[in-house]
């Protein structure tokens, strides 16, 4: 059979349904073989649909459709061969050839076309009139910027409301607005952020850790670092550890619930919340607690970059146990993550601030960070989220006994 039915295939488990984003060719166009020819967004990632096979393509839904995953959303014709791109082009002068060739034809004069009615100034069209009767705006508020300063449609649209004791001439710029429709993944997010303040006993604990020494390790040794591992020592790395080593201590806030009954992990898989063109998504470093520092490095960057060009798989995405957010990249000083259901606990990190902090009775200027645990008090105590956190700022506080074993050198790979 030459013609190729395209269905929707599965992204990963538990998805069934998937929104067109994009097409990326047009109905008729050849397309190659494994070519992009749609990127879809499911309720987890955006994901690019190649071609199955090379051929005519004739597409069956429209961008912004909804579909199952099974569906058939194009056909490809296999037999077409594919079209010669200066065909056409070759075709051109040929077709002026006849055209010149052919007797002139004589037309006959067409009749004058009627002068244009006039309305008197300010009036609206009777669209532009409903409108403004639904707005109550009286029209002799309203400039027209149609002929002879008839009042259109759109300007009845743009016309603004007057407020309580003022008019709307004293509006001025533009006043347009746009609306589009948001994407699957930004749609889903919005639901999961919803459910967990409704069904959650969400409870945020704060504290602050002094960044001082992993100042000094970052600029002591991010040359040999970045020479041996091939990857910069960033800040995340360090919290990644230091979160491993408290979530091993504190087993309850690597926990979730499910109906009735707590479900502890006895591993740490750490998702690392990203920003990409689509939204926030979530990756998830495996088995964190047993990564070194390059490691945990490398595949922050290696999911970043899929992220950023609209790689990451839903099965990067899948599981984790507890997760970390910047929003210090952005300028946060402070704020209150949302946990990332089905988990219990979030940490969040904010910017770094020079402040005076007392030491030793002494008042000294430290590179001074705010961090937030929001967490779910259905399974995990106060007193488990105080002491987590506690244990988190001890391992950022004091790296080298705490995270790197009291050898900075050896605890880097060095």
């Amino acid at each position: 059979m030459s013609i190729l039915e395209m269905k929707v295939p599965s992204p990963g488990e538990s998805i069934t349904e998937v929104e067109i984003a994009t097409w990326l060719v047009k109905d008729g166009d050849y397309v190659q073989k494994d070519q992009p020819i749609a990127e879809v967004d499911s309720d987890k990632a955006t994901l690019e649909l190649p071609a199955e096979e090379s051929g005519i393509i004739t597409l069956k839904a429209e961008e912004g459709d909804v579909v199952q995953v099974g569906q058939v959303v194009c056909l490809i014709d296999m037999a077409a061969a594919k079209p010669e791109g200066a065909a056409p082009a070759a075709e051109a002068p040929k077709q002026e050839e006849a055209k010149a060739a052919e007797p002139a034809k004589v037309e006959a004069p067409k009749p004058a076309p009627a002068a244009p009615q006039s309305y008197a100034t300010g009036t609206p069209s009777p669209a532009a009139k409903k409108i403004l009767d639904e707005k109550g705006i009286d029209a002799a508020q309203v400039s027209g910027s149609g002929r002879d300063g008839r009042i259109s449609k759109s300007d009845a649209e743009l016309a603004a409301v007057p407020a309580m004791g003022g008019n709307s001439l004293t509006a001025t710029g533009a006043r347009s607005t746009t609306t589009t429709k948001l994407s699957v993944l930004r749609r889903k997010i919005a639901q999961r952020l919803v459910s967990v303040k409704n069904e959650t006993a969400m409870l945020t604990t704060f504290n602050e850790v002094d960044m001082s020494e992993i100042f000094r390790l970052r600029k002591q040794y991010k040359e040999e670092f970045a020479q041996k591992h091939g990857v910069g020592l960033g800040f995340m790395s360090f919290f990644t550890k230091a979160v491993t080593r408290a979530l091993q201590m504190y087993p309850d806030v690597n926990a979730s619930i499910d109906g009735d009954f707590k479900i502890n992990y006895d591993f740490c898989d750490i998702s690392i919340a990203v920003s990409g063109p689509k939204g926030l998504m979530v990756p998830v470093l495996r088995n964190a607690e047993n990564m070194s520092f390059a490691n945990v490095e490398g595949n922050i960057k290696d999911l970043a970059i899929k992220v950023r060009d609209g790689k990451i798989t839903v099965d990067e995405m899948t599981g984790g146990t507890f997760t970390i957010t910047n929003g210090g990249t952005f300028g946060s000083m402070l704020s209150t993550p949302i946990i990332n259901p089905p988990q219990s606990a979030i940490l969040g990190m904010h910017n770094i601030i020079q402040r005076p902090v007392a030491v030793d009775g002494q008042v000294v200027i430290r590179p001074m960070m705010y961090v937030a645990m929001s967490y779910d008090h259905r399974i995990i105590d106060g007193k488990e989220s105080v002491g987590f956190l506690v244990a988190v700022k001890e391992g950022i506080d004091n790296p080298v006994e705490i995270l790197l074993g009291g050898d900075e050198r050896k605890g880097l790979g060095l």
